[in-house]
Order: C-alpha cells, then sequence, then structure tokens
C-alpha cells in the first residue's frame, strides 16, 4: 500500500505535496533535506532502528526540523520491506553514502527505478559517482582544494582558510543537490520518468567559481595574492582590527566608494591611485593605523549604512542580534526539548507561498509508527515488526 501523505505539523510552502525519502546521512544531505522540508516537501529520513535507543541522549538536530523519521533495519526482510512501501509512491531520494553503499543495500538507482520510474535519485558525494578519487574518503576542506577555490582564499605569504563546512559541503554540495534534484522533478513532471542526480561538491565548488575563471581569462583576477584586492592584499578590501580588538570590514571597490571611505577616515588618499598596487602595503598600513585609534561600535556609527560597504565582523553569537538580522528574521527563536533555540530562517523568500516557520527536529525513529500505520499496518503488523527488530 502506498504512502498516504498527511499533513505536516506546519503547513504550507511551495513544495507542499512532494514526498522526499532521505537516508540518513551527515553533512550536506540532511542539509539538503532540510532545505526542502523548509519550503513544505514532506521529508521522511530513513534511519537505523539500533541508533534509535540512544537517540534520546542527543539534542535534536535543526538538520531535521520539518521532517518525519522512521527507524528500520535494512538487513531485515521485513525493514527492507517498509522502505520499499515508503519508495513507491515518493517523488524523490537522497542519499549521501560512497558509491556502491545503496547498490549493495539493494536501492541502488536501477533497483529503484524498476518499482518507481518516475523517482528522481538524488546522490551527495565529495568527489563524485564516478573517477579516481570516487572510493577516496574526504572532506570539505579536500573538495575546496581540489576545486582550485581554495587557493583563493589566502592573505599574501600566508596559507589558505576557509570557512568550516560552508563553501564544500553547503555550498557546492548541498545547495547543488537541491537545485539539481528541482531540475529532475520539474522534467519528470512531463516525461514521468526520473533520474539519478549526481551532486559533487568538487563539481559544485568549480561552478561556483565561474566567475573567478572569467576573471582570471581576462586579466582582472591576478594569481599573485600582493597583486589582487580580493586577497586581502588592498588597503580598501581587507578585515581590520579596531582599538577594542573587534573587527570590521571594509570593501570599497569602486573608484566612488573609495574616494568616499578615505574621506569618513580622514585620511589624505588620490582616488586615481587606488589601484596602483605599490602604495598598498603603506596605505593599507595606514588605513589599519586608523582603524585602530576607534572600538568597533565607534566605526559602526560612523560607517554603517553609508556606500564604503561596511560591516562590522560578528560573531556567531552576535550575528542574530543584530538590527538588520532582527529587522529581516534572519534568525529564529524555537523551543526545542523546552529550551529556546536559535537557528537560521528558511531561506529564499517566496511572496506567496513562504516556508514554513521552523519546528524541532524530529528525533530518530520518533515517527515510525505514524508512518507505519500510514502505509496501512495495524498495531498487530506494527507489534510483529518491532519484536523481528525490523523497527524501533
Amino acid at each position: 500500500m502506498p504512502l498516504q501523505s498527511q499533513a505536516p505539523a506546519t503547513p504550507g510552502g511551495p513544495l507542499a505535496g512532494l514526498s522526499v525519502i532521505e537516508f540518513s546521512g551527515i553533512g550536506p544531505g540532511p542539509f539538503a533535506g532540510m532545505m526542502l522540508a523548509d519550503m513544505g516537501a514532506d521529508v521522511i529520513v530513513v534511519e537505523r532502528a539500533g541508533d534509535a535507543a540512544k537517540a534520546a541522549a542527543y539534542p535534536r538536530s535543526a538538520m531535521s526540523r520539518g521532517k518525519r523519521s522512521i527507524a528500520v533495519d535494512l538487513k531485515s526482510e521485513a525493514g527492507r520491506d517498509i522502505v520499499w512501501r515508503l519508495l513507491a509512491s515518493a517523488d524523490a531520494l537522497i542519499e549521501g553514502f560512497r558509491p556502491g553503499v545503496m547498490e549493495r543495500l539493494g536501492f541502488g538507482p536501477e533497483q529503484v527505478a524498476a518499482r518507481n520510474h518516475r523517482l528522481v535519485y538524488g546522490r551527495i558525494t565529495g568527489w563524485g559517482q564516478d573517477g579516481p578519487l570516487a572510493q577516496a574518503a574526504g572532506h570539505d576542506i579536500n573538495y575546496v582544494a581540489l576545486s582550485g577555490a581554495l587557493s583563493t582564499s589566502c592573505r599574501p605569504g600566508e596559507r589558505p582558510s576557509i570557512a568550516p563546512t560552508l563553501v564544500g559541503d553547503m555550498g557546492g554540495g548541498a545547495m547543488f543537490l537541491c537545485f539539481g534534484l528541482m531540475c529532475a522533478i520539474f522534467e519528470a513532471q512531463r516525461s514521468g520518468r526520473g533520474q539519478v542526480v549526481d551532486a559533487a561538491m568538487v563539481d559544485g565548488i568549480s561552478a561556483m567559481s565561474g566567475l573567478i575563471h572569467q576573471m582570471r581569462h581576462v586579466g582582472y583576477w591576478q594569481d599573485q595574492a600582493e597583486h589582487n584586492f580580493f586577497l586581502n592584499s588592498a588597503p580598501f578590501y581587507e578585515v581590520f582590527e579596531c582599538a577594542d580588538g573587534g573587527q570590521i570590514s571594509l570593501g570599497a571597490i569602486e573608484p566612488q566608494f573609495y574616494a568616499e571611505l578615505m574621506q569618513r577616515l580622514e585620511l589624505d588618499a588620490d582616488p586615481k591611485r587606488q589601484y596602483d598596487t605599490r602604495d598598498w602595503p603603506a596605505m593599507k598600513a595606514r588605513v589599519a593605523a586608523q582603524i585602530k585609534t576607534r572600538t568597533r561600535a565607534d566605526w559602526c556609527a560612523r560607517l554603517e549604512g553609508s556606500d564604503i560597504c561596511f560591516a562590522p565582523v560578528l560573531s556567531l553569537a552576535e550575528a542574530p542580534d543584530h538590527p538588520h538580522n532582527v529587522a529581516r528574521g534572519v534568525f529564529v527563536d524555537i523551543t526545542v526539548d523546552g529550551k529556546p533555540q536559535r537557528q537560521p530562517a528558511p531561506a529564499p523568500r517566496l511572496s506567496r507561498t513562504p516556508a514554513r516557520r521552523p519546528t524541532p527536529g524530529a528525533r530518530c525513529g520518533e515517527h515510525t509508527d505514524e508512518l507505519l500505520i500510514a502505509l496501512g499496518l495495524g498495531s498487530a503488523d506494527i507489534k510483529s515488526l518491532r519484536e523481528q527488530g525490523a523497527c524501533a
């Protein structure tokens, strides 16, 4: 019996009615599922039955918000049958294992397509489904490095560094997985046939660096950091420390913005020499010395909202309380297990069918009985499955 769709706890969203089965994993897969759930999709996470007992000891994950969770034993015939019932009427599947794992579990693309030919099969990995590195272990930093993008995040004479998980896992991985899924689902609505979405982080990160490749091609991008304002060499595109140890960011790339920056900093500088890299070291030292004379709050009061392209460098704790983020509702407060928790709000924003308001993340196996009942199983059937260890 196919799964009977049920209205989520918080109804609405442009993807209401879309059914997605997510095989439990870490990082970009769950984040992609969260994005779909935020927008109204019914995302059901298939988790291991053995993990259900210890799940109560861990906090609910924001990556599981808006989802439903079922805990089954994929090595048992009864547990596998439950998953096949879930997949029978699903629109999409998400998995983030190494290539070949799903095939060995019996739920590879060809096996699933044989039972549900319209299902879109989403696969998220670091290296991709094929190629010399397909079976190698890796993490965000490795995928960003191989794409060439890591080399673009450095200061002269220093090693590159990046913000953990943002560029590879979430940007080049989860975002491209979501985009690929929606492309394939849109096409399946016309053709009636699903397909495999091979979302490799190294592919996505490389695609994201397209503008840099174009600038490099025309000579606007210099690989040598000391001649590239993007690489923290220029006095107008850098992070500077304030008198109180706080930091601010400047990004006055355009000549008119640079001229205003110099005026507001009360520094004498020839705007026509803005891009003369021979001047940068000395001018940068002057800017740094001037910024060091006032606190971060002072500079915010003087510079924020102007056209010099300014923002304070906020910590993760500070960012939710900034007036701009508060006004736009960039973060939301929800109650999780009786305790307040602040989370980033769903994005992007839609005018007519907005995303659902976040709810606490589902615990492992929390909706097992609910989903089994929706599949048409009775209480006796569920009791038998639990006694067999097929579900938790």
